[in-house]
């Protein structure tokens, strides 16, 4: 063991040094900005990409400017050499590989810092791709998170982000959303349970698995032959209605989110391809779920926002989050009311989804409301969404979709006897407590006639305004002070008896000063300060 840390460490070292050299190099000193995250976790090579992607995905995490810098991320990388592929494949199968395939094509359909794919055919002809895991990517990736972690303190005070990242608990969510990613065999459970919830969509599939030949580090699905989604010219001259296949994609997204819980984390162009007149969903290895609450409160959320309800919307907000300090309601009333009337003057075919979702998430963490991940990472997936829809169909409004899916959804529940039933029952708790408000009234008034009524108020913002009060009084006791010192001081300028100082008694000259100093520090507080 002590001979392995003796061999790790000189490695570790020199990946720390190479760590600081592209730190150095982009000016990490001289204060951190999206662009600059970027590019500098770009030049640290394929596993800080795949940690910026998925940072990317996280706005309860990250400033929504650097999320969406991040979404910019290049993902192509040096494509690992057909020798190493085949020995991988060899070392998962623990057979050769001709038992298996008959052709493994040599060039890769694509090369991320994860994995790589290639187009292959099983030895009865049928065609699949292999998705092959890089050799030690997670002990590379588990060292330099490692690492990170040693300079994160360093790193915060250096470019001055203590109140912007918190980089431990970054690392520490990244770390654990990679290693599921990683993990092959959950990729190929969330690829049955997406072919599972979509089986009746005829219009959507997904790549089928092979589970004898999948492991932890090897995923062989069904080979789809299809065209991007942003495919727009050759799918157009292929027949292809494009405002159709955005308007299916679109409903099959709300489908996801709002029926299933189970939803595509990260939409892009990339991962939808039009197969043989269906919309196929690739690369389900970043997923989101969503219990029935939130799924509920989702609902509640899209209808508050459609109906322009800032007071559903607020308790909704308060429900996804829970807050980190005391909430000022009349200030989110406010905020929510700024944000939905800008959107509901818009026509509704111009509301634009994933700039009301950022602005949400920026409200959120302007109100320190801690939400769940997987709600941010809906908020992430809706925007990419949006992105895609607008790349492959700009006249579909993911809103409208939306709003459609929610009405057919709420006529598929609707229970007319359990409704009537509900109803019921909260009439008969009104009508109840109806009965006590006599007695209610009775009691206040006898409690006022013997004079033993109290009235409790609260201020909003009354920490805020005990500390302007206290502020002022500060200066306003300063101001005396200084005004007595020079009356003072004055007064003392009549004795002869003492030494001076410039031709004044050194005591008023001290005086002076001190009340000069205090009403110099008294007006630049008043010019300067921001309160």
């Amino acid at each position: 063991m002590q001979e392995q840390n003796n061999t790790e460490s000189p490695a570790s070292d020199r990946r720390l040094k190479e760590i600081l050299g592209v730190l150095r190099r982009h000016q990490i000193t001289h204060g951190l900005t999206p662009v600059k995250l970027r590019e500098i976790l770009e030049d640290l090579g394929p596993t800080y990409v795949k940690l910026g992607q998925i940072m990317s995905m996280r706005s309860d995490m990250l400033p929504e400017p650097y999320c969406k810098e991040l979404t910019k991320l290049r993902t192509e990388v040096k494509p690992l050499s057909f020798s190493v592929v085949t020995k991988v494949l060899e070392e998962e199968l623990k057979k050769p590989l001709t038992d298996v395939f008959s052709n493994i094509e040599e060039v890769p359909l694509g090369s991320a810092s994860i994995a790589q794919v290639h187009p292959a055919v099983l030895k009865d002809g049928t065609k699949v791709v292999i998705k092959i895991q890089r050799p030690a990517i997670k002990q590379t990736m588990q060292n330099d998170i490692l690492l990170l972690k040693r300079a994160a303190g360093i790193l915060k005070v250096a470019i001055g982000t203590e109140d912007l990242i918190d980089f431990k608990t970054i690392l520490d969510e990244l770390w654990k959303t990679t290693q599921e990613e990683m993990d092959f065999i959950q990729e190929a459970a969330n690829l049955d349970l997406f072919y599972e919830n979509q089986k009746d969509i005829v219009y959507v599939t997904c790549p089928k698995v092979f589970p004898s030949l999948t492991t932890p580090r090897l995923l062989v699905m069904e080979y789809m032959d299809g065209v991007q989604i942003d495919e727009t010219k050759y799918l157009t001259e292929a027949g292809y209605d494009m405002t159709e296949i955005g308007q299916k994609a679109a409903e099959n997204y709300c489908k996801q989110i709002l029926e299933d819980g189970f939803f595509h984390a990260d939409p892009h162009p990339g991962n939808l391809w039009v197969v043989g007149g269906k919309i196929a969903w690739l690369d389900l290895g970043m997923t989101g779920k969503l219990t029935q609450h939130n799924k509920l409160l989702l609902k509640k959320a899209i209808t508050a926002i459609l109906e322009g309800d800032i007071y559903a919307l607020k308790n909704v907000l308060l429900a996804f989050g829970e807050p980190r300090e005391r909430v000022n309601h009349a200030r989110l009333y406010t905020d929510i009311d700024d944000i939905l009337s800008k959107y509901m003057s818009m026509d509704f075919g111009a509301m634009k989804l994933g700039e009301l979702i950022e602005r949400m998430l920026e409200l959120v963490k302007e109100h320190k409301l801690a939400i769940t991940p997987d709600v941010t990472l809906l908020g992430r997936s809706m925007i990419t969404m949006e992105g895609t829809l607008a790349a492959c169909a700009p006249e579909v409004n993911i809103l409208q979709i939306l709003r459609l899916h929610m009405s057919t959804l709420l006529l598929k529940e609707l229970d007319v006897k359990s409704l009537l039933k509900h109803k019921g029952r909260q009439f008969y708790t009104s009508m109840d407590k109806s009965l006590d408000i006599p007695a209610q009234l009775s009691d206040l008034l006898n409690i006022t006639k013997n004079g033993q009524a109290q009235l409790n108020l609260q201020v909003a913002d009354s920490e805020e305004i005990r500390m302007d009060i206290l502020r002022t009084a500060n200066r306003f006791i300063l101001s005396i002070l200084a005004v007595g010192l020079f009356i003072g001081s004055s007064l003392i300028v009549e004795s002869a008896s003492m030494p001076t100082w410039f031709g004044i008694p050194w005591l008023s000259f001290i005086g002076y000063i001190i009340s000069g100093g205090l009403t110099l520090g008294i007006i630049f507080r008043i010019l300067f300060s921001k309160k």
